[in-house]
């Protein structure tokens, strides 16, 4: 049993798949209390690997995002083939600290300051930047790099830095920009 928040379809509003339609499962519960979280789920309700596909499937996208939360904590292989064998493409977002099964087909990490990273793969690495160096980041093994404003409140000083640092690209949060349900 996995503590689920909730499972909703919407458009994917940041990185690199920004725009496509997916079903969020958002996981319950996370490892870390950043001060700038704005998905503090702690809330949620039992269910099964079955009834979470059953729900996923009453919508006529491909793409799942497991979230949260920190999805970590709840993923593993059982849950990652169910979703394989109903057709899903499975993208996880995660801060890292967690392992996560192999069969995943995107990761999308979003890195917290002095967060021991334990992933093998990383598609796309998204950083929240509130001024704090991010060089290092980019010395993760992956193959897209995207800076976000925090909550669309610093998006000058964001853009501002990425014209400094070209490795990075321009995350924004689109679904709160143009909300999107």
């Amino acid at each position: 049993m996995k503590k689920i928040n909730e499972i909703f379809y919407s458009l994917q509003g940041e990185g690199y798949y920004t725009g496509t339609p997916a079903v969020f499962v958002r996981f319950s519960g996370c490892n870390l209390k950043c001060d700038f979280c704005d998905t503090r789920h702690e809330q949620g309700n039992l269910m099964s690997d079955e009834m979470i596909v059953a729900e996923v499937s009453k919508y006529p996208c491909r793409m799942v995002v497991l979230t949260g939360g920190e999805p970590g904590l709840w993923i593993d292989k059982g849950l990652v083939d169910a979703l394989h064998h109903a057709g899903k493409y499975i993208s996880v977002e995660t801060n890292g600290t967690c392992v996560l099964p192999s069969e995943v087909d995107w990761v999308t990490c979003s890195p917290k300051l002095g967060a021991d990273l334990r992933l093998t793969r990383i598609d796309e690495v998204k950083v929240v930047y509130l001024g704090q160096d991010v060089s290092a980041y980019l010395d993760l093994p992956a193959k897209h790099f995207f800076l976000q404003p925090c909550s669309c409140k610093n998006t000058a000083e964001v853009v501002g830095y990425i014209k400094v640092h070209p490795q990075w690209r321009l995350s924004l949060q689109t679904h709160k920009l143009i909300d999107i349900p």
